[in-house]
């Protein structure tokens, strides 16, 4: 299965930059009834964000609806093992997504309350962050 990432983007490379205070949007639930909170501020790559989805789509064995709400549009570049320092920027390795606190990540409906925060809770082991689990009844 192939993985998100930008059809194309404006620049091949970007800046590593830093993540600085609170999601300013995207922190309530708009889709479903249930969803899966960030609570710090981290990278998440294309890969982990396929591994909670893969969690999340197996445990509730593709009942109800999956929303993901990030996309890992960042590229991020990587020399590779024992180069010597100059020669440019190293080549684009993975995508990822730079995630800020009380960013919704993903969101469930259609499913009852246990198995959504069991599957989100799957999903959230496969994260390299703390996160919560919300609802719109909790």
């Amino acid at each position: 299965m192939n993985m998100m990432s930008p059809k194309k983007t404006k620049y091949r490379k970007q800046h590593k930059g830093r993540i600085h205070g609170n999601a300013k949007g995207n922190f309530k639930l708009n889709f479903g009834n249930y969803g899966l909170k960030a609570m710090e501020p981290e990278r998440i790559t294309a890969r982990q964000i396929e591994a909670a989805r893969k969690a999340i789509t197996r445990h509730l064995k593709r009942a109800g609806r999956l929303w993901i709400r990030i996309f890992p549009d960042l590229p991020v570049s990587k020399k590779p093992a024992e180069v010597r320092m100059g020669k440019g920027k190293g080549s684009v390795e993975f995508w990822a997504c730079r995630v800020k606190p009380g960013r919704i990540m993903f969101e469930v409906d259609g499913v009852p309350t246990a198995d959504a925060k069991q599957a989100l809770e799957l999903a959230a082991a496969k994260l390299p962050i703390k996160c919560k689990f919300v609802g719109r009844d909790i």
